[in-house]
């Protein structure tokens, strides 16, 4: 009975001390030693993507954003979010798909009415945008609702928009789109493409040295 006893002391001591030593690599000296590294040599990155302006934080270069005026570059649709219905205390975002199918009239609503407001939009004198012009993201959301990124080609539709109501010209407003499109990553990963919000602060920059 002592044996047993004292065998299962020192089963109970062994698991304690294990639990202790695991404790304190993986809850604490792992976790520190990630992010120092993660801070180290990716700051931004581990600090979630600030983009600033004015030094201010003025969101993340991961998290697409609506409501800018038509003075702006617009983003993706985003029929996928939803509110926050819960904790009413905080103004939350809910990410999301539509979840509609591929052969779903709703969708096809959606589509239809986002085209006809982008070419409605972004048709200025001296400049008719056509339905066939209108890419695939200016009337799709993506999976999350948050895509930050617009296609190159979706950006240079709305060129023309945005120099007619800043009153700045085409080419210095096209200029600021190929400066701020991104090519595929590692050459042959994704699609280039223009972070909405870094675009848009740029935008935001050369209309205050006018």
């Amino acid at each position: 009975m002592n044996n047993s006893l004292l065998r299962s002391a020192r089963l109970l001591g062994a698991a304690v001390r294990a639990l202790l030593v695991l404790s304190v690599l993986t809850g604490i000296l792992y976790p520190l030693a990630v992010t120092g590294v993660a801070q180290a040599l990716f700051p931004g990155k581990a600090n979630g993507s600030e983009t600033k302006a004015d030094g201010k934080v003025a969101g993340s270069s991961l998290i697409g954003q609506q409501g800018y005026s038509l003075r702006y570059f617009q983003p993706r649709p985003a029929h996928g979010l939803g509110q926050n219905s819960l904790n009413t205390r905080y103004r939350l975002v809910l990410s999301g798909a539509t979840n509609l199918a591929a052969d779903s009239e709703e969708l096809t609503r959606q589509v239809e009415a986002a085209k006809a407001a982008v070419v409605k939009d972004n048709s200025v004198p001296g400049y008719r945008v056509r339905p066939s012009d209108v890419p695939a993201d200016a009337v799709t959301s993506s999976g999350s609702g948050l895509d930050p990124d617009i296609s190159p080609a979706y950006a240079r539709l709305q060129a023309h928009r945005v120099a007619a109501r800043n009153g700045l010209p085409v080419a210095a407003v096209e200029k600021l789109v190929e400066a701020h499109t991104t090519a595929r990553t590692l050459g042959f990963l994704g699609e280039p493409r223009v972070n909405v919000l870094e675009l848009n602060i740029a935008l935001r920059d050369l209309l205050a040295k006018r």
